[in-house]
């Protein structure tokens, strides 16, 4: 895992170009901290801060192949780059080192782009074709890694965040009200779009190529479902088949996984995922296993008993981290500045307190169990959806709106209410059974409640700008004939987990300690397998992941296999009452600076922040907003401030490169 930024064809003068490359990647040194590089040739640069794992000796970048045509600067992992290397010395290639990174350069040289469809891993990587004149950036299927990018004056700069991207001579930080508002509806903004104006993200599954005509970008790989036409009955023979192929994957996604020149941990939460990628760690190492988790003081969001069961059963060499609900406001500023953008949970603070306990403990990969919900259905809104769509089916019924109850038992305030509230609250409403986004409609009219705080100038800029509507024309042709579960399923795994679960509570919060996180369940193979596995077998009635279970219930304490899914929640607006952490937080909601910034109506959010403080229970809507107003404020501080004290000069005041591409020869430094 590492830190990468570049750029091809700006107006830099060939004198400043390593400079600008240095301070880009300087930005970057939380997540490379073992060595940086650069490299100048002519129009292109790249640069690299380095995280050893794979060759920690002779894996340095950015690397070329034999003679210096091709060079790449690459974050992540390929995890199947032993298969390839093989191959590839079968085939002639002359390889220097035992590093993954190399397979990357010689296989770009047989396949040019196309080259990501052999990578099994999680990456974002730049590549400088010398002889097309071309740079190359691509981001592996599922979204693990980021990448930025903008574009100005002809060419383009691009890096793993977007701090660096903030040091180039004219880019300034600056809000983009239609990502604001987006964020405040899906928790994220749509890819490409980000929270600043003018810098872009690189979808996932997506390859940009950059040359003198332009940028040109393609979609390479998309999570896709059969028709809902072909869902049948499954026989128990078949039922047992495709139990053993999950675990078959599922075992070998682990342990290609493993492979690090480093020790691998696991993150354990004491839920299902994590406790199966942790017993699947140990079927394949008989050493110890470092295990680590967050426990938290306020016992709502406490799982610490299971995550102690599951240390007994399997021997765990585990640390904890405790989290205070204090905590949570004294990381806030740190969480956000590594996130880069404006959040509406806190739950990527404890995050980021556990990947520190990670990194003091001197661990630099750890397991992880995300993306087994969205591949095998286990969250509560495909639950929630069935039930809702069982309801409508006959809108008449007094018994089945019950079951509305057995939706979320963690959550006592919410089945305190009124069966009236419950059925008012999930929208039970038989005429949007059709609409796309019928699964996620609950929980996107939660989040738009939050903004009734926007200013009236905000309103104004966003006009009749519906998010809804624009992630309603963004989905695939195809969607409509998917099973409803499918679609429910895609919605989460295009969406939310690349924009919110492996962004803000994954990569950036990780990697600001220098950690990294695999994740066996977004093995590409896994989740194309499970795509075609019939709905029913995922969603069992309404017991989530079935065949998942069926697949490594051996390898688990019944009582954990058996567990219902208790969603990763954090204490939120709570957790900025009564100390001087959280006091100083809230000076970002007061009446001036919430005028100075703009984005919001002060006097709303004067009552909003009296509600949340005067009062112990605040619910849903009312954290959401807080969480999202004051993380915009922090947000504003820490980058549309500082970048508006000057960072930087105009890029029209840097000499042009010759327009031949002649600049600085090529020089390669790390260190």
């Amino acid at each position: 895992m590492c830190g990468i930024a570049g750029f091809y064809r700006l107006p830099i003068a060939p004198d400043r170009k390593r400079g600008q490359l240095q301070r880009m990647i300087r930005t970057l040194a939380h997540r490379g901290p073992d060595g940086d590089g650069v490299y100048v040739d002519g129009d292109a640069g790249l640069a690299h801060a380095r995280l050893s794992i794979v060759d920690v000796d002779g894996g340095r970048q950015p690397m070329s192949n034999e003679d210096g045509t091709v060079w790449v600067s690459f974050n992540g992992e390929i995890f199947n780059y032993v298969e390839l290397r093989e191959g590839l010395i079968a085939r002639g290639h002359v390889l220097k080192t035992t590093s993954d990174t190399e397979v990357i350069v010689h296989l770009y040289e047989e396949r040019g782009p196309d080259c990501v469809e052999m990578f099994n891993g999680d990456f974002a990587f730049a590549i400088w074709d010398s002889k097309r004149q071309r740079m190359v950036l691509a981001r592996d299927r599922a979204g693990v890694r980021p990448l930025y990018y903008t574009e100005s004056a002809g060419g383009i700069a691009f890096a793993s965040e977007v701090k660096a991207l903030l040091t180039l001579p004219g880019v300034r930080a600056e809000l983009d009200p239609i990502a604001l508002d987006q964020m405040f509806t899906f928790w994220f903004p749509l890819a490409p779009r980000t929270p600043f104006k003018n810098i872009s993200e690189l979808p996932p599954g997506h390859v940009m190529i950059v040359n003198r005509d332009g940028a040109h970008t393609h979609q390479y790989w998309r999570f896709d479902y059969p028709d809902a036409a072909d869902d049948r009955p499954v026989s128990a023979k078949e039922e047992a088949r495709l139990t053993e192929e999950v675990r078959a994957l599922l075992l070998d996604a682990v342990r290609i996984r493993l492979r690090a020149d480093v020790p691998v941990g696991a993150y354990l939460s004491g839920g299902l995922d994590s406790s199966i990628t942790t017993a699947a760690i140990r079927t394949f190492t008989p050493d110890t296993l470092r295990s680590f988790s967050v426990a938290f003081a306020n016992a709502e969001f406490d799982e610490s008993a299971f995550q102690q069961e599951m240390v007994a059963a399997l021997d765990l060499n585990h640390a904890v981290t405790v989290c205070q609900e204090n905590d949570i406001a004294a990381v806030m500023g740190d969480v956000i500045r590594h996130t880069e953008r404006p959040l509406m949970r806190t739950a990527p603070a404890p995050m980021y307190m556990l990947s520190r306990l990670v990194h003091e403990n001197g661990i630099k990969v750890v397991m992880t169990g995300e993306g087994a919900d969205e591949v095998f259905a286990g969250y509560d809104v495909f639950k929630e959806a069935k039930v809702r769509r069982f309801c409508a089916a006959q809108p008449g019924s007094r018994l089945r709106p019950l079951l509305l109850r057995r939706l979320y038992p963690y959550m006592p305030r919410m089945n305190a209410q009124s069966q009236r509230y419950l059925e008012a609250f999930f929208g039970n409403h038989q005429d949007s059974i059709s609409d796309p986004l019928y699964s996620h409609l609950p929980r996107f009219r939660s989040s738009q409640g939050a903004k009734a705080f926007f200013s009236a100038e905000l309103r104004d800029e966003l006009g009749g700008y519906d998010a809804l509507d624009d992630l309603r024309e963004r989905l695939p042709a195809e969607f409509q004939r998917w099973h409803p579960l499918s679609q429910a399923q895609y919605l989460e795994s295009a969406y939310l987990l690349p924009g919110y679960i492996l962004s803000s509570q994954g990569d950036r919060v990780a990697m600001a300690n220098a950690v990294e996180g695999r994740f066996p369940f977004l093995d590409h193979r896994l989740m194309e397998f499970a795509a075609r596995i019939p709905p029913r077998l995922k969603l069992k009635g309404l017991r989530e992941k079935h065949i998942l279970r069926e697949s490594v219930a051996d390898l688990l304490p019944a009582d954990i296999a058996r567990r219902p899914k208790q969603p990763y929640r954090a204490p939120e607006s709570r957790a900025f009452v009564g100390t001087a952490a959280g006091a100083e937080m809230l000076t970002r909601m007061s009446r001036s600076t919430i005028a100075d910034a703009g984005y919001f109506d002060g006097a709303l959010v004067d009552r909003l922040v009296n509600k949340c403080t005067r009062f112990a229970s605040t619910g849903f809507r009312d954290n959401l907003a807080f969480v999202g107003v004051l993380s915009t404020q922090v947000w504003h501080e820490t980058f549309v401030q500082q970048s508006s004290a000057g960072i930087g000069t105009p890029l029209a005041s840097s000499q042009p490169v010759n327009s031949d591409g002649n600049g600085r020869a090529p020089v390669a430094v790390n260190s």
